[in-house]
């Protein structure tokens, strides 16, 4: 498909359907929509009076063109009301128009919106964004591709010419997302470590980025108890993942991404029962595929800062290896952990990672996790849960999460919940009482970090979704990507 950012007038566009967005009450045709109402002998106010088109946020409506005009089809789509509308509502406004048009039969879609807060650059890209992860379907399992054509196959944003750099930036973007949905979508059997560790090779060979894959026994040298403690139940050999994008010259910043990977959860030996969602657990790699997306991203947008996308990959199984309940584990910096409850086992890998991060001098760390169900309990499927003691970061997190139109919510670490963490005989738990549950992970996880500004996310949410929401299909929805990929921008 081929997104064109072109500045020819409407009344000269011509293609299967050109869409048309509108705001809220704000139906009135005048100056050159009235001029191609009259072009199309009155296709556009009949379509508004027939369906009593209100332009509410996200609704739809569509009619075809006779007399053998240019254009085929009008959709109108609306915005909603005016005031206080967002960046990621053009977003979601070409998501729709892209799935009618496909609906519709459309191979070219025009589409013409007012630019947000008069910035056609960050329009274009809005625009591009919603249309590609809207598009993108998923047919590598199936024998038979539902997506069947005809597909969209050009799509032109009208009134936002010399705008080609923001329609690119917005594909690299999408890129990175559609990555991390393709990992978090593949069963088990085919997203394992190994494969993990192939697709970050795959990216550095491919943008130039450095690697470095540890193995167990390099692991085992830096003293990863944590980790290993995890990975010792499964066949499958764990690889601890390290890229590294450096700008040409000095960085202006160095930072570290952490990505909880994750590629099984059985729950160890505190094993997921019926209705507990063990079916669901390939999707426990969320973080390490919204990491490994945003170092594809990144790689493509060439920012001059120096970033570090970390996972330490592996599978949480059940073998005569497995870490016991009750067993003690020694992460890297030394401090010693009671495993009381084999199921909470993304912090013991994360952990070893956190360590392995500080060490190589950044200067801020963001930690992404399908961490906690208490998460989402607290903050539903939508919203990720983000923790940190360190204001300013968090002011950095939540500005790039809102341009990106990522839902987070910061919630207290309030660390008097960490008496729940403390051990007998070593120096905490894995897990504290049931209440305040996302919380005592994350004071669990603070622990591994010194002194480095440190961000904790818990997207355990929303990364599936189980039905069409916004641009994001029924699946994995690559979240994450898109708020690392703006902060990693804009540091």
């Amino acid at each position: 498909m081929e997104i064109r950012a072109i500045d020819t007038p409407l009344l000269d566009w011509a293609g299967d359907a050109l869409a048309l967005g509108l705001f809220e009450d704000a139906v009135e045709l005048t100056g050159e929509l009235a001029e191609l109402d009259g072009k199309f002998a009155g296709a556009i106010a009949e379509l508004t009076a027939d369906t009593e088109f209100k332009a509410k946020e996200g609704s739809t409506a569509v009619t075809r063109v006779g007399g053998g005009s240019a254009v085929r089809k009008v959709i109108l789509v609306g915005l909603g009301k005016p005031e206080g509308l967002k960046i990621d509502n053009w977003r979601k406004a070409a998501a729709v128009v892209a799935r009618l048009a496909k609906k519709e039969r459309c191979k070219t879609v025009g589409i013409s919106l007012p630019a947000w807060n008069n910035d056609p650059a960050a329009t274009a890209q809005a625009l591009a964004e919603g249309i590609q992860l809207a598009l993108f379907q998923d047919n590598r399992f199936k024998s038979e591709p539902e997506d069947k054509p005809p597909t969209v196959e050009r799509v032109d944003l009208l009134g936002l010419g010399s705008q080609d750099d923001a329609v690119t930036r917005a594909s690299q973007i999408a890129s990175g997302v559609i990555l991390a949905r393709e990992l978090v979508a593949a069963p088990a059997n085919a997203v394992t470590p190994v494969t993990m560790a192939e697709t970050a090779q795959a990216i550095a060979s491919e943008y130039g980025l450095a690697v470095e894959i540890l193995e167990r026994e390099d692991c085992e040298k830096l003293g990863m108890g944590a980790f290993l403690g995890v990975a010792q139940a499964s066949e499958l050999p764990p690889k601890f993942i390290h890229l590294t994008y450096k700008p040409d010259g000095t960085p202006k910043r160095k930072l570290a991404i952490i990505g909880k990977g994750l590629t099984f959860d059985s729950g160890g030996l505190n094993i997921k029962g019926a209705g507990s969602g063990i079916e669901t657990m390939k999707m426990d790699m969320g973080g390490a595929a919204a990491t490994l997306g945003a170092a594809k991203a990144i790689a493509q947008l060439k920012p001059d800062v120096e970033v570090h996308f970390i996972s330490a990959a592996t599978e949480n199984m059940i073998s005569g290896r497995a870490m016991h309940p009750g067993d003690i584990l020694k992460a890297s910096n030394g401090k010693t952990i009671e495993v009381n409850n084999t199921d909470a086992e993304g912090r013991l890998t994360l952990a070893d990672a956190l360590v392995f991060a500080e060490k190589l001098g950044v200067d801020a760390i963001v930690d992404l996790a399908t961490l906690t169900g208490a998460c989402i309990v607290a903050l539903g499927d939508e919203i990720a849960g983000l923790f940190t003691p360190h204001d300013d970061l968090a002011n950095e997190i939540q500005a790039a999460a809102q341009t990106a139109g990522e839902k987070f919510w910061r919630l207290p670490m309030e660390e008097k919940y960490f008496e729940g963490l403390k051990s007998g005989i070593a120096d905490m738990k894995n897990t504290g009482p049931r209440a305040g549950g996302s919380i005592t992970a994350a004071l669990f996880l603070k622990q591994f970090v010194k002194e480095t500004p440190w961000v904790h996310l818990d997207v355990a949410g929303p990364v599936w979704t189980d039905k069409e929401n916004g641009y994001n299909n029924p699946g994995a929805t690559g979240f994450g990507v898109r708020t690392l990929v703006n902060w990693v921008l804009t540091s």
